[in-house]
């Protein structure tokens, strides 16, 4: 009888075990075999039947010091299941290695301080040249990708996904662009060649790029939810570059599209579905821009939709009432920030 009680309590201390939510999540499904993946965890607390994940926007442009410690620590007062970027995450735009090393070590080691896993996504700033591309993959593996997370699918896809000569044509009249606002030459920034470039505001998609998500779509047809994050809006892009073929993939099934890039927020329905700009997390401002602001996204999957809500960096407050991680001595106007 006392073997019997003993191989009995085994089987439920096992049973139990398997529950724990120490052991995450099992329901989490990628492609990635082998090398670096583009996330830095993938053990999941256990929640309840619905999730809740957020999103971080754009640092870049001149990043105002310690809004994005803020917004980790307000994040984690929060406790989404995971993070996930629209991109620009360092300064970037150089080909010098080191200096890349130096940049994104200080980020990582930044994004390591969230209690939960965090997925990376790659903007122009990230992804500038083929030397910042060839870090990118040695270092986070794909610039793009999915993963399924409880029925719900992401798309993680690389806004800057151009021909190698183009992508240099861009790089070198980004280059010569930014001597200018920085006043190291000559001239106006809106008369520059890089200002009037089509990829500036919308990015590119590659046919590869496309075939790639065709399968993952055609893979995953009867998922509950499926989120497009890019960091520029290929949507608003036309030709066979653009979102369009993918849109049309996406046939009837239930999407959200959301992107960063304009450090201003916007919302619009296209398709009957939410298309979103997310505004900045500490990236530069335009003071003149009322839509520009530093928040973060939560999304809490419901039964039959996302529920989306954007919550401004200035409002969330620990239990003394001021702005955590010492944020109440910062100014989130932007009217004061660094241009």
């Amino acid at each position: 009888m006392k073997s019997i009680y003993s191989l009995s309590l085994i089987i439920i201390l096992i049973i139990s075990a398997c529950n724990s939510p120490e052991q995450g999540v099992t329901n989490f499904e990628h492609d990635i075999e082998s090398g670096p993946k583009p996330w830095n965890g993938d053990v999941f607390e256990q929640t309840e039947e619905d999730f809740t994940f957020a999103f971080i926007s754009d640092l870049t442009g001149g990043e105002s010091a310690g809004i994005f410690k803020v917004a980790v620590e307000q994040i984690n007062r929060i406790e989404p299941t995971f993070v996930l970027s629209v991109g620009d995450l360092i300064e970037g735009g150089t080909e010098d290695s080191l200096q890349l090393k130096k940049e994104w070590d200080s980020f990582d080691d930044r994004a390591s301080k969230l209690d939960m896993p965090f997925f990376y996504l790659g903007g122009n700033h990230d992804l500038t040249n083929p030397i910042m591309r060839k870090f990118w993959n040695q270092r986070f593996g794909p610039t793009y990708y999915h993963f399924v997370y409880e029925d719900v699918l992401f798309l993680m896809l690389d806004s800057e996904d151009f021909e190698e000569e183009r992508m240099l044509e861009i790089y070198k009249a980004r280059s010569k662009a930014i001597k200018i606002i920085n006043g190291e030459i000559e001239g106006e920034y809106t008369d520059t060649e890089y200002y009037h470039m089509l990829e500036r505001r919308t990015g590119a998609m590659s046919n590869a790029q496309f075939e790639y998500y065709a399968n993952v779509l055609a893979r995953y047809q009867d998922v509950k939810w499926t989120f497009v994050i890019m960091h520029k809006p290929i949507w608003t892009r036309e030709d066979e570059k653009g979102l369009g073929r993918l849109e049309e993939a996406l046939g009837d099934r239930s999407y959200t599209v959301i992107n960063g890039h304009e450090h201003s927020f916007s919302h619009r329905l296209k398709n009957g579905m939410d298309y979103i700009m997310l505004g900045t997390t500490g990236g530069y401002q335009n003071d003149k821009d009322n839509a520009a602001f530093d928040h973060i996204t939560l999304v809490r999957m419901a039964a039959d939709k996302p529920i989306i809500t954007h919550i401004r960096m200035d409002g969330i407050l620990d239990e003394t009432g001021t702005i955590p991680a010492g944020g109440d001595s910062l100014n989130f106007q932007a009217s004061d920030r660094v241009k």
